[in-house]
């Protein structure tokens, strides 16, 4: 199966969206930052428990490829740690986000787990674990199940350059591939797994052309042009829906933090960071694309910046409001009789009024 490199060109999906798509995207990106960067300070006051991941650089590979895929029609995708922008666009919620990362009672996971290791299946999204790789052969099972109940779902599973180098990214693109699976598989290359660079961690060059060991197709984009993720992954999940099996998508891209916010990047050779920094941020590089070839008028952004500041500031007080986990709250769903009885807001997957409110006023959602 030939792999190739792509790029925008003519006819291609990007220009069915509307121009309200379009700004949304930015939307999507923004709160992606911005909500990193609020994370960023409640760390630095200690309110953060764990470790922090960010995403800083990488927000349009996240956005882009999760805009690809069609909620209505039950699409599914699993994130990793970088990719919180997918989540939000799936519906996860800037309370919901801050909460886990403070351990808060009311967070999805009740404070027993962290940042964005909890899922959602009625929302679309497959809790990860940290063990990097394996959630593609967890998503190889998923969509099997969707091709077998003749479902037209797709599924979508990010991993990083690093994680290709395992046996669980191995065993499930395989087992996708022999089963004909709806499953894309990105892997986003930002040049290290964790500190080690790509050219002594794979004797690949260019990590699309891996797709060939499985029979199926590589491609290659610019991860940090937004559009062209969108483009490119959604072509795969087209051709994923049609029956024609997994493809692997390769995204450019590069991450602008450490591994963790603890990562001093000592192994970044000098001015690397700035030149990726200066010339290709892909929130920059939208917004040149959204005034100059779309006509955007910057007020229309300027509104979505004080928006999306306001959603968080909203979000991060009743965060801070919240109350501590319950020890007894360990025990809830390890036993048949659970020490005490599920919170409302987080039944079985069902939302709760509780969210349903949230939602109401607005909070993760784009209102143009």
């Amino acid at each position: 199966m030939a792999t190739r490199t792509v790029s925008r060109a003519p006819s291609r999906p990007s220009d069915a969206l509307t121009l309200e798509q379009k700004v949304e995207l930015y939307y999507w990106m923004r709160l992606t930052r911005s909500l990193e960067e609020r994370l960023v300070n409640l760390y630095r006051q200690t309110k953060v428990v764990g470790g922090l991941f960010r995403s800083l650089g990488q927000e349009a590979d996240a956005v882009g490829s999760a805009f690809a895929l069609d909620r209505s029609a039950g699409d599914i995708l699993s994130p990793l740690i970088r990719n919180l922008g997918s989540m939000l666009v799936q519906g996860a919620q800037p309370l919901e986000i801050i909460r886990q990362y403070m351990a808060k009672g009311d967070s999805p996971t009740r404070g027993r787990e962290l940042n964005i290791h909890f899922g959602d299946t009625v929302r679309g999204f497959v809790g990860q674990i940290s063990h990097l790789g394996d959630m593609v052969p967890v998503m190889a099972g998923v969509t099997l199940s969707f091709k077998m109940r003749g479902e037209k779902r797709v599924g979508l599973v990010y991993v990083g350059d690093g994680a290709t180098s395992t046996g669980a990214f191995h065993e499930g693109i395989n087992l996708a591939a022999v089963q004909r699976c709806p499953l894309v598989v990105i892997v986003e290359n930002n040049g290290y797994a964790y500190s080690t660079p790509n050219s002594k961690q794979s004797a690949v060059k260019e990590f699309k052309d891996k797709a060939m060991a499985y029979g199926i197709p590589g491609i290659r984009a610019d991860g940090n042009d937004v559009l062209a993720t969108y483009d490119v992954t959604r072509d795969a999940v087209d051709r994923a829906r049609r029956g024609e099996g997994v493809t692997l998508v390769e995204l450019m891209t590069y991450r602008r933090k450490g591994h963790a916010e603890h990562d001093n990047q000592s192994y970044v050779p000098a001015g690397e960071i700035d030149k990726w920094e200066k010339q290709n941020d892909p929130i920059d590089r939208y917004v040149r694309v959204l005034l100059e070839e779309l006509q955007v008028d910057k007020k229309e952004l300027d509104a979505i910046d004080a928006r999306v500041s306001a959603e968080i500031d909203q979000a991060t007080d009743l965060a801070e409001q919240s109350p501590a986990a319950e020890p007894t709250d360990a025990l809830v769903g390890v036993y048949a009789q659970p020490a005490s009885v599920e919170p409302l807001w987080y039944r079985a997957g069902v939302r709760s009024a509780v969210e349903k409110n949230e939602r109401a006023a607005g909070w993760g959602t784009f209102n143009g």
